[in-house]
């Protein structure tokens, strides 16, 4: 049974709801099918599923484009309905005869939709007996075929036409031997059955054995020679590695350099680079895009005159008379090149198809206006998108956390994840040193107790930006030492406590079981997954698979996932700045951060308008 079917606007303006239905849904999955899928462009998939505490819902959904207005049919999962899709077209056309901007009551609808919904009904009715009249008709008229030859299913056994079969199938190969058996019967030349015995003399023309080991004795006897040269020549002496000689005091310099402060009374290298700038987070970045884009165009033209030509010329009469509407024929081409382009910048194939469709769904049925190409309208129409998508959903604003995390007199915890060799420990020290920066007083805790070196490269960088560190060595419980350095921060005062985690594939099992006992027992402000930026469509396999580990090990009804995403090495990729978006559009996670070199100012923000710029072109 229907539960509830929906007419609002793309404003959130609901213009009719059908009152005979008038069931309670249990949860919001209405609201929450905008904010998954209508806001994140994720509205070419077929339906979306929704599950509440006691109720599993989908929903189905259909535009009009035209008119702005968006069709949702809820229904109960269990009861696969078939003409949901038939009914919503039909209320889409019905509703569109009707629809007046001015109105905001459509209570004469009312009528209408019972008669399309048992319209739709009989349909599937008449579809269903259809099916399951059809088959025995199939299943009888096969039996009477049976019937008639007077075999079953093995008459072509019992007529013996299974051996010609074989011979059929067999016919024109090679057998093991070498040779074809073309007419049904095999001519062996290797040996001879004669009534029933082997006739060994009948070797005529046949490939003789002996010859071969003859050959291969031959073949022999010509290496032979030629291993006893090469081991007849001079081994090669072997180098052997002089022995260390250990002074009681060494001439060369120490090399560990990861003591405590002042324990040695050599403060040398332990001088901050504290003052190495303004870090680039402060820094307002300026795009500008116009001069390059003409610019990139100028030499399209001076490069690939033809295509330029081609493409202009194809759409001239569209542009200059309009279209009465969009069609999916009509805009497979420009997505089909959109696509392309995004695959070349390092999007994931897998995103940029749901990407196209949701293009395509939002413009489908709407009329293109005078002088206007359809390219240029679904490049117009896929920048809005990757916009909509890399913008934060909700704003997470570190700086102003920290001071509401003071004022309730404990510290703000962040979390640092990741796989193995991303730049997680580099990282989190380029952001204690912009929180450096903004007087807020921060502690490192080295929870990554299993990569060996780990502990000692945190304690360089908290020496060098002179601020403290928790550390307990190694083969310890990293959740453990996280719940005790968040206990010391209390103790001493520090604002943030930046956690750092061993590196882990997302498929190492046991590893992500110690990950997410250390975020549940912990429950930190943020967690902060570093990626990479050249890693391509990787991103999507590590992103929802950390996810989903994080989910299904977790012990509270509300899982706690990845809040936010740093991405590294982002002045190594050029133009290929793909997995932004392939990261955030898999997780729903803002990109909080963006590292872009290796001193401790290289941290900066995310450009939207930059990346949706070199995404486009």
């Amino acid at each position: 049974m229907l539960e509830q079917l929906l007419i609002f606007t793309r404003g959130g303006l609901i213009l009719w709801t059908c009152k005979e239905l008038g069931n309670a849904l249990r949860g919001s999955p209405i609201d929450t099918l905008i904010r998954s899928c209508l806001l994140e462009e994720r509205s070419g998939a077929a339906s979306y599923n929704y599950d509440a505490p006691g109720a599993a819902y989908t929903l189905k959904w259909t535009f009009h484009n035209e008119l702005g207005l968006v069709f949702v049919a809820v229904y109960q999962r269990i009861l696969h309905l078939l003409y949901v899709d038939d009914l919503l077209a039909m209320v889409k056309q019905g509703f569109s005869e009707i629809y007046d901007p001015k109105r905001m009551v459509y209570d004469d609808f009312d009528e209408t939709f019972r008669q399309l919904r048992m319209e739709a009904e009989a349909r599937t009715n008449e579809l269903k007996k259809t099916k399951q009249v059809g088959k025995p008709l199939n299943n009888a008229r096969k039996q009477g075929q049976d019937q008639k030859t007077g075999f079953g299913e093995n008459k072509k056994s019992n007529s013996g036409l299974a051996d010609d079969g074989d011979a059929e199938r067999t016919k024109g190969h090679k057998l093991e031997n070498g040779y074809s058996n073309g007419n049904h019967v095999i001519e062996s030349k290797l040996t001879a059955v004669v009534n029933g015995k082997e006739n060994t003399s009948s070797n005529v023309g046949a490939f003789d054995v002996n010859k071969l080991q003859k050959l291969r004795s031959k073949g022999g006897k010509k290496t032979d020679p030629v291993a006893n040269k090469g081991s007849k020549e001079e081994p090669k002496k072997k180098v052997t590695k002089k022995n260390r000689v250990w002074d009681e005091k060494p001439t060369e310099a120490k090399l560990d350099f990861t003591d405590p402060v002042g324990e040695n009374g050599d403060n040398n290298i332990d001088v901050l680079a504290a003052d190495q700038g303004q870090s680039m987070m402060d820094k307002e970045e300026v795009f500008s895009s116009d001069s390059e884009d003409e610019e990139d165009e100028e030499g399209d033209k001076g490069s690939k005159p033809d295509a330029k030509k081609k493409g202009w010329f194809s759409s001239m009469f569209q542009s200059i008379s309009g279209k009465a509407s969009l069609d999916k024929a009509d805009l497979e081409p420009a997505l089909k090149a959109l696509k392309d382009r995004l695959m070349t910048k390092n999007v994931a194939e897998e995103i940029a198809e749901k990407l196209c469709e949701s293009v395509a769904a939002s413009l489908e049925g709407k009329k293109l206006a005078s002088f206007t190409r359809i390219s240029s309208t679904v490049q117009a129409a896929m920048e809005e998108a990757l916009v909509r998508i890399l913008t934060p959903r909700r704003s997470i604003d570190i700086l102003r956390d920290v001071h509401a995390a003071k004022e309730q007199k404990k510290p703000y915890v962040v979390v640092f994840v990741g796989v193995n060799g991303v730049g997680k420990s580099t990282n989190l020290a380029k952001v204690a040193y912009w929180l450096l920066q903004h007087k807020v007083s921060v502690m490192m805790a080295a929870c990554d107790t299993f990569r060996s070196g780990a502990v000692e490269q945190l304690r360089t960088h908290a020496r060098r930006l002179q601020i403290p560190i928790f550390e307990k060595g190694y083969e310890k419980d990293p959740a453990v030492v996280a719940k005790e350095a968040i206990q010391e921060a209390s103790r001493n005062g520090s604002d943030v406590v930046l956690v750092d985690t061993a590196g882990r594939m997302q498929d190492n099992e046991p590893l992500m079981r110690a990950l997410s006992k250390l975020i549940n027992l912990n429950s930190p402000d943020l967690v902060l997954f570093v990626g990479e930026a050249l890693v391509g469509n990787d991103a999507v396999d590590q992103l929802s698979k950390f996810n989903q580990k994080l989910a299904d090990l977790s012990t509270s009804p509300e899982p706690r996932l990845i809040d936010g995403i740093l991405l590294t090495k982002f002045d190594t990729i050029d133009d290929k700045v793909g997995a932004a978006l392939s990261m955030v559009y898999i997780s729903g996670a803002p990109v909080m951060f963006v590292g872009c070199g290796q001193s401790y100012t290289d941290l900066k923000k995310l450009n939207v308008k930059s990346i949706v710029k070199t995404l486009i072109k």
